[in-house]
């Protein structure tokens, strides 16, 4: 194409200007409020417009930056995206765990992370990495009875291999920090840990310095409730008290920074996670500008990514594996150095090989057949990823100056305001999702009311530790668990002997609107593992009332449009009450200035979309004798 036709070509596409774009936003709107329909207002505390321009590009600092260089925003590699798939590995049992380590790195696994809490000998880490290559494998201990001690085995072990250790990687999951929120107290004490710290930091320097020994273990925070601005900010808070603390006990910036990772939850929000990623580089490299580092080593920050643990569910497991996938994608289009997708049964059961094999090869399609790997940081120059960017990195930012103004993290959380704030986020995602604000496929919306599950869940031992605390504790939680504890405490109803619940929908009238409450309703207590008897509508009140007692249901669901509701409520429920079983009678929907004569006439609930579901189905299990 010559200039001229080019010119020709574009001549006839004249740009279109903002103004112009928001004069037709606002004329479909037709009048609507623009803010309320369509600016969405993050649970991260800004506001994200509903399309972005090249001109919204404009005062961000690091968009010139390249690949590979700081302040890192677009990642570490500058020839693909290459990151490492790391598989977790629960056990602790030495062999078994050498077993499925073996197999997983032969099926495409990068890393490897192992559990050393039972270890206690150099002969039984040996057997552990039998035939685990520390030059192809990277090493991750994610637990440890003793750090100082797995490390020294570590590098008796490569001594006695007779490798060298400059190009091994790995990582020691030491986080005294995190242990701190977890416990409520120290292991021994802070002055303690810094001393561990210490000589961790001197045996790597010195014979692994590809290898990190502090993890700042950001994850827990999203587990336990907070929003992503709030981990990215707890999380620099909490690399910010090791930099400061070892930095004032005679150690540089640069024999401390290079030697710390962060391990990063990934959940269900997808651009933002993407952005969450390339922010916290771009705050690293900030913070670590403040201590004055000088290598480069020191800004390249490492970034762990693990999907989320508070969002996965126990019934309709499978929908886990789409929650992980899209977490994974996260996890590799915000440039994640190595990613760990759980297993979709984790949140129930110890996983198998299938579920372990699953959770692989997800990360393996994202590299093999997705390409994910191939394109150096795929979202550079999106205006809206950039943006969400740059909004995370200012909102964590001020976050963060306002824990260090506050005597930095270890002072916040003997104060308790560190799991305050978690707290305060985690209870407005609870109160979300017994709204059905947030939605839950399988869970809160849609459920498979004939799944059983209580005989899938396995009992998880764990680690106990003493019940009192000096400090206010962080709880990790799982956001669907309400709803699961309903649908079990149904299971087990009917295990006793007990005829499962059931809800009749007694359909009648307007076809489109008793189709659409019929659904809702059937959605409705289907999360409590209740029957539903659906019909396709009555002609009389007589038929459907026949069909409702035959059917022995202990909940009536009258569905129908409001307009029908006053001829056919008072008379349904009037005929109902005169039977000789008690069932409960309910309304879909709340036609208002109803509600009073409804009641007299014998309803005993209404659900509708603005109803608490967990605290609506509570109370139907309590009034039918469900414990």
């Amino acid at each position: 194409m010559d200039s001229n036709e080019q010119t020709k070509l574009f001549s006839e596409f004249p740009p279109v200007t903002t103004g112009t774009w928001e004069e037709k936003i606002m004329a479909d709107l037709k009048g609507g409020d623009y803010d309320k329909k369509l600016v969405w207002k993050t649970d991260e505390g800004f506001s994200v417009k509903p399309y972005y321009r090249s001109e919204d590009l404009a005062g961000l600092e690091y968009l010139n930056a390249l690949p590979g260089k700081k302040p890192y925003v677009r990642g570490l590699r500058t020839l693909n995206n290459e990151w490492l798939i790391r598989q977790n590995i629960d056990t602790t049992d030495v062999h078994e765990a050498n077993m499925v380590a073996r197999d997983a790195i032969l099926k495409g696994a990068g890393a490897v992370g192992l559990k050393a809490t039972e270890l206690t000998t150099h002969k039984q880490l040996s057997e552990l990495l039998d035939g685990i290559s520390f030059h192809k494998t990277a090493i991750d201990f994610i637990s440890a009875k003793s750090y100082p001690l797995t490390l020294e085995f570590l590098i008796y072990e490569l001594k006695h291999r007779g490798g060298r250790g400059e190009k091994m990687k790995g990582s020691l999951n030491f986080d005294p920090i995190s242990y701190l929120l977890l416990h409520g107290d120290f292991y021994i004490g802070w002055d303690h840990d810094l001393e561990e710290a210490e000589y961790l930091l001197s045996i790597v320097r010195e014979k692994l310095p590809e290898f990190k020994v502090i993890t700042i273990n950001g994850h827990y925070f999203q587990n336990a409730g907070s929003s992503l601005v709030q981990e990215i900010a707890f999380s620099l808070a909490s690399a910010c008290e090791y930099l400061a603390s070892l930095t004032a006990r005679g150690a540089s910036v640069d024999e401390v920074a290079p030697y710390i990772q962060f391990s990063l939850g990934i959940g269900p929000n997808y651009f933002m996670e993407i952005a969450k990623l390339r922010a916290v580089r771009v705050l690293w490299t900030r913070m670590v500008e403040q201590f004055q580092a000088k290598r480069e080593e020191s800004f390249r920050l490492f970034i762990h990514a693990t999907t989320a643990l508070w969002n996965k569910s126990i019934y309709d497991p499978y929908v886990n594996m789409l929650r992980t996938t899209t977490e994974g994608m996260s996890a590799a289009l915000g440039n994640a150095d190595s990613v760990t997708i759980n297993p979709f049964d984790i949140s129930f059961r110890e996983s198998d090989e299938i579920s372990r094999r699953i959770a692989r090869n997800q990360q393996l399609v994202l590299k093999e057949e997705s390409y994910l790997d191939k394109i150096v940081d795929p979202g550079a120059g999106s205006y809206y990823i950039e943006n969400l960017t740059h909004s995370m990195a200012h909102h964590a930012w001020e976050m963060f100056k306002d824990i260090e103004t506050r005597g930095g993290m270890i002072a916040c959380i003997k104060t308790g305001y560190i799991q305050d704030e978690i707290e305060r986020s985690r209870n407005q995602k609870v109160m979300d999702i017994a709204q059905r604000k947030l939605i839950m496929l399988g869970t809160n919306q849609y459920p498979n009311p004939l799944e059983t599950m209580a005989d899938m869940i396995q009992p998880v031992a764990e680690v106990q530790h003493p019940v009192s605390s000096t400090y206010k504790k962080l709880t990790p939680f799982r956001i669907s668990a309400g709803f699961e504890e309903i649908r079990l405490a149904t299971e087990r109803f009917v295990k006793q002997g007990n005829k499962r619940p059931a809800v009749f929908l007694f359909t009648m009238g307007n076809l489109a609107m008793l189709r659409a409450r019929a659904g809702f309703a059937a959605n409705f207590f289907g999360c409590a593992g209740y029957e539903i008897i659906d019909n396709q509508g009555f002609a009389t009140v007589d038929e459907g009332m026949a069909s409702a007692l035959s059917s022995r249901a202990e909940i009536v669901v009258i569905c129908s449009s409001d307009e029908d509701y006053p001829q056919i409520v008072p008379e349904i429920a009037g005929k109902l009450k005169q039977s000789e079983r008690a069932i409960r009678i309910v309304v879909a929907g709340f036609p208002k200035a109803l509600i009073e004569q409804f009641k007299s006439a014998g309803v005993d609930d209404f659900i509708h979309v603005r109803s608490n579901l967990l605290e609506t189905l509570s109370d139907f299990q309590n009034k039918l004798g469900i414990k």
